[in-house]
């Protein structure tokens, strides 16, 4: 019984928070919703017959799209608690053998949240389509590009929410100054989206208390204006609730009233930001939000507006603001500017994430992810996605004169992305839920041709701002595709020109060079192997350090990887080689805090995986494969070196004496390494610890502990990190289109994107880069 009080409380909490981050943008559709929808020809049409066929219209559009399609269906197609478009792509991968990834490895399926329990015992079949796509790398690909597609038409969404929502509530304040000129407007929405995007970068979380209680109030604000608006104009509106008004509504209209449904379709949008945005809160806390309070309320607030249509057809182009009461108007004005701001800061925020979940599996170039301490979990700030964001709303601000041009283009963006998830999830219902394919299809072509209707009259509009976001969701998706496909080939290059071990291993332990102290870490995007750049190194620089890592960061299709089995260690040839390899395992929204601990983390490791291979396989913990081992999942995992904080100036802090530490530098590079320091505020940040034997520790094996030793050593001396610069060139025979992109498209990413060392946080004193020509 406490157990289920404390859950009801946990649901009830979370369902409070949610109001501030999922039903924003939908909350205020209100706002523009009827404006659009009778922006065109339908407003010579002043009877009450087609007042309540648009409201029928929009009463059950939102039910059937935001009630039963995502609240009671798409809310059970979560990935591990996660939603969105990217949340669908990887439960199909993992399902089926749909991912392009090419680094994929058994262990990875031994991870805890890659199987969920509610799908693992249903996919017992292989069903005719699931087998033609596995076989088909055109079916992958095509998958993938409405995955992309999809993703792009979000991105639209991040820049166009703003703008209208914004834009919207400003407008109000005309109906109360008529007199007040259009630019006047202009520049107060560009100088509050100004402010909103410059103070991206200090997050939420001082203010975030604020956005649940303003979207209650205003939710429970226009539905009290709804209800006196039923009471005072036309308490018959109930009746426009039934189906039969859409009948007549085009009976009447006819081909006016097709054209319409671009406006109405606006009421839902909105609706994919409770499914994309599920993994801060829970399927039952946001249905609880929803059924409650935002349901109602934006019914009622329709309802009201109709009635007050129906007895003031010519305030049309101001409904909502013309409905409200003279002594609630101004109060009215700020919460919905208030509402609009929350709207927009959680749809940039969301944008941010599907940035990150691209650029995590190869699918965008790279960028700065930030990520603070203070911030909430998956919050992230892109720096460079914020001015592209700033830079296109205020474009679509101003360059759209007309309002509802702008709701033309927003309302085509988001009718597009359901029409995708729509897909999307009938591949779900099939090749996870494993339901037949006929319950998929009646799924997928009753929601499907709802769709399709909107998408039919949304796309007359292109000429009146549809085509913006049709033509940047191209865009971007071209940006993607061309990125995901060099990043490829450059992998299978490097898969096809790996050095096979029989090669190293005949070399010896010294590797035919000469070992230097220290540690150099080798980062490859291969999983197994030598890749080339290490024996590229080596040609020209016959030394090497004494311990040498093989780094491999890799994203795995899951949402999250723990941080116990985020490492998978292994060694390279015999153990007198001193070679072992690292492959860091992150998930799509996995966002790293710690950057400068990595070192320590794989030092730790390495240790561990020393220890337990020397007490014999059978007491590994964890995903074993062939000879890699997830390590931290031991008992005895930081146990078996003893770690102490230093300071700045490399003495020990704490109760340890002062300490000079050996390297293998020269006092020429140390001081240049200290002055480098000194100058980069940075590198002066990063954590700094000294690692040594366990005292009271007993080895069975001699060699164990002289390994940890040289291993601590090493570390004492430095650490290096030995990247490829790449130069990638097109086959002398390759065709005009595929040197067009790997010439053109391709390189001008590569020049334009973060370098890779910038990305993995690496200190200028510790990089060595090495020239490598790849001819794809």
């Amino acid at each position: 019984m406490v157990d289920r009080s404390y859950q009801c409380k946990d649901v009830l909490i979370l369902a409070y928070q949610s109001f501030g981050v999922l039903f924003g943008d939908l909350s205020i559709s209100p706002l523009y919703a009827f404006k659009s929808t009778f922006s065109g020809n339908l407003s010579n049409y002043q009877s009450e017959d087609v007042i309540f066929g648009a409201l029928s219209l929009i009463f059950w559009t939102l039910t059937l799209l935001s009630l039963f399609k995502h609240v009671i269906i798409l809310l059970n197609a979560d990935d591990n608690g996660e939603g969105g478009i990217f949340a669908l792509y990887s439960l199909l991968c993992r399902h089926a053998k749909f991912s392009l990834l090419p680094n994929h490895q058994t262990a990875d399926e031994e991870l805890s949240t890659y199987h969920n329990p509610r799908y693992s015992y249903r996919n017992l079949q292989s069903p005719t389509v699931k087998r033609f796509a596995e076989r088909h790398k055109k079916a992958k690909t095509a998958l993938l590009l409405l995955v992309l597609f999809g993703t792009c038409l979000l991105i639209c969404v991040g820049f166009l929410t703003p703008a209208i929502s914004i834009r919207s509530a400003i407008e109000g304040v005309k109906v109360r100054s008529s007199e007040l000129h259009y630019g006047v407007v202009l520049i107060i929405a560009c100088i509050l989206l100004v402010g909103l995007f410059v103070l991206q970068h200090r997050g939420t979380y001082r203010v975030a208390f604020m956005f649940a209680p303003i979207v209650i109030l205003w939710s429970l604000s226009i539905a009290a204006i709804g209800v006196y608006n039923i009471l005072k104009w036309n308490p018959r509106v109930y009746k426009a609730l039934s189906p039969y008004y859409i009948y007549t509504f085009f009976r009447d209209a006819r081909y006016d009233g097709w054209i319409s449904l671009g406006g109405v379709l606006l009421c839902v949008t909105g609706a994919e930001a409770m499914f994309a945005d599920l993994g801060q809160y829970t399927a039952a806390s946001i249905r609880l939000s929803f059924f409650c309070i935002i349901y109602p309320c934006l019914v009622l607030q329709y309802m009201g507006q109709a009635a007050f249509l129906s007895k003031n057809f010519s305030a049309v182009s101001t409904s909502f603001y013309a409905s409200i009461p003279d002594s609630l108007f101004w109060p009215v004005l700020v919460m919905a500017t208030l509402a609009a701001i929350v709207a927009s800061q959680s749809v940039i925020s969301a944008t941010f994430s599907i940035v990150k979940q691209c650029y995590a599996i190869g699918c965008f170039p790279r960028v700065k992810v930030v990520h603070k301490s203070k911030w909430f979990r998956g919050q992230i700030y892109i720096p460079e996605i914020n001015w592209v964001l700033l830079v296109l709303c205020l474009a679509v601000t101003v360059g759209f004169r007309d309002i509802n041009h702008l709701g033309n283009a927003y309302g085509l963006t988001y009718m597009s992305a359901m029409f995708v998830t729509t897909w999307l999830t009938a591949l779900i219902i099939n090749f996870v839920w494993g339901q037949s394919l006929v319950l998929a299809l009646l799924f997928a072509l009753f929601f499907g041709s709802i769709e399709i209707i909107f998408l039919s009259s949304s796309f007359i509009r292109i000429s009146k701002g549809g085509w913006v976001p049709l033509i940047l969701s191209v865009i971007f998706m071209l940006i993607m595709f061309i990125w995901h496909y060099g990043s490829r080939k450059k992998y299978l290059y490097d898969l096809h020109n790996k050095v096979p071990m029989k090669q190293i291993l005949t070399l010896g332990p010294s590797l035919g060079i000469v070992r230097v102290p220290g540690i150099g870490l080798i980062f490859t995007a291969l999983v197994s192997g030598v890749p080339a750049t290490f024996t590229r190194f080596l040609t020209n620089l016959p030394t090497f350090y004494q311990v040498a890592v093989f780094v491999c960061e890799k994203t795995v299709l899951v949402p999250y990887v723990p941080q116990k089995e985020r490492y998978l260690i292994g060694r390279i040839g015999p153990k007198s080689f001193r070679m072992y390899r690292c492959i860091v395992r992150n998930g799509y929204k996995d966002v790293q805090k710690n950057e400068d601990d990595f070192e320590n983390d794989l030092i730790m490791s390495i240790a561990e995986f020393i220890q337990l291979e020397a007490e014999g396989s059978g007491t590994l913990e964890g995903s074993v494969d062939g000879r890699m081992a997830v390590v931290r999942t031991s008992e005895k995992f930081g146990k078996r070196l003893e770690i102490s904080e230093l300071e700045r100036n490399g003495e020990a802090s704490s109760s340890m004496p002062p300490t000079i530490l050996n390297s293998s530098k020269s006092h020429i590079l140390q001081y240049l390494q200290s002055t480098y320091e000194m100058e980069s505020p940075g590198s002066t940040l990063r954590r700094r610890v000294r690692f040594k034997l366990q005292p009271d520790m007993n080895y069975r094996d001699p060699n164990v502990k002289d390994e940890l030793l040289e291993l601590v050593e090493a570390k004492q001396s430095g650490v290096a990190y030995v990247l490829g610069h790449s130069h990638i060139k097109a086959k002398m025979n390759a065709p005009c289109l595929k040197r067009f992109v790997i010439h053109v498209a391709y390189l001008f990413l590569r020049k334009n994107c973060r370098a890779p060392a910038v990305v993995l946080n690496i200190p200028q004193t510790c990089l060595i880069e090495v020239g490598m020509n790849y001819y794809l």
